[in-house]
């Protein structure tokens, strides 16, 4: 398939909209994910055919014709191409070798015979005789030769409409003319990234009267021909083997024959979308004067059957998340995120017309994207919890090194004092004497070194009442003397007892 740029400006919009009097049953865009997927698929017989002259000199005349099976649309289900459709788009219980018979025997002998798929006589004996070998391919008698080649042309929902389509084979057949056939591409359709798809449903509404919407082609896609989207109802009961049949619940028109006209316009085997989800539950079947509807599960079983499932490719995550951005009004980011569908898939025509609308929108009071958020805020953080942290820290600091001083101190008090040598211990026990040698303080070896205090200064007579003032003190508990002015003992640190 030819893939055609879209150029950036004047897409049209081939969306058809739906009766003002019934579009409020059904929400605006539940068709977005699918029709880009519906395609017009056409079906024709290539036959040929090489007549063996007996009749007079030996001879062989080849012809060769073109016979239509079938038209309708079709659901592209998988990024590689693969879609479904109903088997009688592209197969035909018609003889098409009889056709052939009857085109070449006439056209040869100049004989009145119908250009039609019946077996005739003709009036010579002879010239019959040939004609009903021509018929009896398998008798080795037969005097046709006869090669028929089917030949299935797609072509894609894009914009502009691509003139040539892509060519298509069949991978599977149903076993009625109104069940599904999976067609898959034989010539390049994907462009590199994928087709778009349509979603499958998982099953079936239950309840009588569900909305849907169809959408196919009446015609090959162009300039005049865009896509058809009509909207119906289910009626009740569930798709047996005839299918699920049509009826409008408030009876506002006959939906069976609505539907009829246009399958038999060209939207045979086209996609029937739930109302729920936008998601394909089943296709078009019937003609005439009726319509019904087959359900996913035949679709996913002949899928499955054909080894192909249904998936979803780059081009349909894109689409999606561009619409959901388009219809909650956020214009603003639709707008590249439709950019980014249309570079993956040029010609994707609901994404193009989105975007259109997407940028006429983008900024205006109905834009929804520019007040999505309020404007970014500076905050402020105060200074005061982390000075009250810091001081706090600080006073927990402070207490507990003035815990610990504390406890060394009371600790230090508490110690036992060293044991006296002999010599000391004498001394402590000698009367005061005057005249002695100077007083050496001594002290605890570990925490004070002993050190001698210095000769004191002569001094001078003191009278009887000074003496009585100046009368020496001992320490009630290791017997060291005293100063006047000591509170606590210089050697074991008792205090004084007043």
């Amino acid at each position: 398939m030819r893939r055609l740029a879209v150029p950036g400006v004047a897409v049209g919009l081939v969306l058809m909209s739906v009766p003002a009097a019934q579009a409020h049953d059904h929400p605006a865009g539940i068709t977005d994910l699918v029709t880009p997927a519906v395609v017009r698929v056409e079906a024709k017989a290539l036959i040929n055919i090489t007549l063996l002259d007996h009749v007079g000199e030996l001879l062989h005349i080849e012809r060769s014709y073109e016979v239509p099976i079938g038209v309708g649309t079709g659901t592209v289900v998988n990024p590689d191409g693969t879609l479904v459709t109903l088997t009688q788009v592209v197969n035909t219980d018609k003889d098409l070798a009889t056709y052939a018979a009857n085109k070449v025997f006439g056209d040869y002998h100049k004989v009145d015979i119908p250009a039609d798929f019946g077996r005739h006589k003709v009036d010579d004996e002879t010239l019959n005789h040939h004609l009903q070998l021509c018929y009896d391919l398998k008798s080795k008698m037969s005097t046709c030769i006869v090669d028929i080649q089917q030949d299935i042309t797609v072509f894609p929902n894009i914009t502009p409409a691509d003139g040539r389509g892509f060519k298509a084979e069949v991978v599977k057949l149903g076993d009625r003319p109104d069940t599904p056939a999976v067609l898959r591409p034989s010539s390049r359709a994907d462009g590199g990234v994928g087709l778009p798809t349509a979603p499958l449903a998982e099953k079936v509404p239950s309840k009588p009267g569900s909305p849907t919407a169809v959408a196919g082609f009446l015609g090959r896609p162009g300039p005049n021909q865009s896509i058809k989207l009509d909207i119906a109802h289910l009626g009740p009961g569930a798709a047996g083997e005839g299918g699920r049949s049509f009826s409008d619940p408030q009876k506002k028109a006959d939906e069976p024959v609505k539907l009829g006209k246009l399958i038999d316009q060209g939207m045979l085997g086209a996609p029937v979308i739930g109302d729920k989800d936008g998601h394909v539950i089943g296709l078009l079947v019937g003609g005439g004067n009726t319509a019904k509807m087959i359900g996913a599960r035949e679709i996913t079983s002949a899928l499955a059957v054909a080894k192909t499932p249904a998936r979803r490719g780059t081009v349909d995550a894109a689409f999606e998340a561009a619409l959901t951005r388009f219809h909650t009004k956020n214009y603003t980011d639709a707008v590249p995120l439709f950019q980014r569908v249309l570079a993956l898939y040029p010609g994707q025509p609901v994404a193009a017309a989105h975007l259109q609308e997407s940028l006429a929108k983008k900024g205006t009071a109905a834009d929804l994207g520019v007040r999505k958020a309020p404007p970014p805020q500076t905050t402020k953080i105060p200074l005061w919890p982390f000075i009250a942290g810091a001081a706090l820290v600080l006073a927990l600091t402070a207490g507990l090194a003035l815990l610990l001083w504390r406890r060394r101190r009371a600790a230090l008090y508490e110690e036992e004092p060293e044991e006296m040598p002999q010599q000391e211990l004498n001394l402590a026990a000698r009367p005061p004497d005057d005249g002695a040698s100077p007083t050496v303080m001594v002290r605890r070896s570990q925490t004070f070194p002993v050190v001698p205090t210095q000769q004191p200064q002569p001094q001078p007579v003191m009278t009887a009442q000074q003496t009585a003032q100046t009368q020496l003190k001992f320490c009630t508990s290791c017997g060291m003397k005293l100063g006047p002015a000591h509170r606590f003992c210089g050697y074991c640190g008792h205090p004084i007892e007043t």
